[in-house]
This record gives C-alpha cells, sequence and structure tokens, in this order.
C-alpha cells in the first residue's frame, strides 16, 4: 500500500484519477482523506462500495505510473544535457581542429619561403640537426 508521503506528493495526480475512475467521488470526500492513505481508502470504500484491496491496488498503480513517469522525464532531462554537452564538445573540437590546421599551413608555408629564399643557412640548420640527433641517438646506445 501506498504511504503518505507519496499520497501527499502526488495528491492532484491521485484526487484526478480516483474522480475519474470512480465519479461519485467528490472533491469533499476526497479532502476528507487528504494527508492519509487509510482514510483515503475508507472514503473510497464508503462512498463507492469498492473493495480495500482494489482500492490500494488502483491508488499504487496511480503512485507507480507516476513514479515512472518522473524518471522518464529526468532521463529526457538528463538526455538533452548529454546531447547539448556532446554538441558542444564536437563544435569545440572541430573549431581547434581548423584553427590548428590554419596554423599548420602558416608554419609550413613560412618554412617553405625561409628555405626557397635562404637555401643555404636552410641545409646547414638542417645540417646540424642531423649532426644533433645523430649524436643523441650514438650516446643512448652507449648508456
Amino acid at each position: 500500500m501506498s504511504n503518505r508521503e507519496e499520497l501527499q506528493g502526488h495528491w492532484n495526480q491521485v484526487k484526478g484519477r480516483l474522480k475519474e475512475h470512480w465519479g461519485q467521488l467528490t472533491e469533499d470526500d476526497l479532502q476528507r482523506a487528504k494527508g492519509s492513505a487509510d482514510q483515503l481508502v475508507g472514503v473510497v470504500q464508503e462512498k463507492t462500495g469498492a473493495a480495500r484491496a482494489e482500492v490500494e491496488t488502483f491508488l499504487d498503480h496511480i503512485l507507480n505510473e507516476s513514479l515512472a513517469d518522473q524518471a522518464s522525464q529526468k532521463f529526457n532531462e538528463f538526455s538533452d544535457v548529454a546531447g547539448q554537452l556532446a554538441a558542444d564538445a564536437s563544435a569545440y573540437t572541430r573549431e581547434r581542429a581548423q584553427q590548428f590546421a590554419a596554423q599548420s599551413s602558416e608554419y609550413s608555408a613560412r618554412i617553405n619561403e625561409t628555405i626557397r629564399t635562404r637555401p643555404l643557412e636552410s641545409l646547414a640548420i638542417a645540417f646540424g640537426v642531423g649532426i644533433f640527433a645523430g649524436a643523441m641517438v650514438f650516446m643512448n646506445r652507449k648508456r
């Protein structure tokens, strides 16, 4: 059977569904039982002649539906937030990749221009880098 907190938390929905299911229930009938699951079951039994188990099962069903709806709503909210975060991350990554490509192209153009305009200095630098790299490999092999 539903507890008092669940009943109070979903009171408007419970009232509406009870009045839908048992049309002879009035707002006054339901207000007499507000806050107490046992009193609510008693009022519904008294007014409709329904069995206690039937009323309790109906209330449990309403509250379970309500909890499932809330869980579904929270999941949808989470899904929307996760989707937005994924879209933001994708846009950020795409932006940074474009910046990197632009910078790489710029640096490549500068290097090509430097080699074209200063071939001897470029050859000397490349030779020096080659000697340095060879020395590093040689020293690492000795260890």
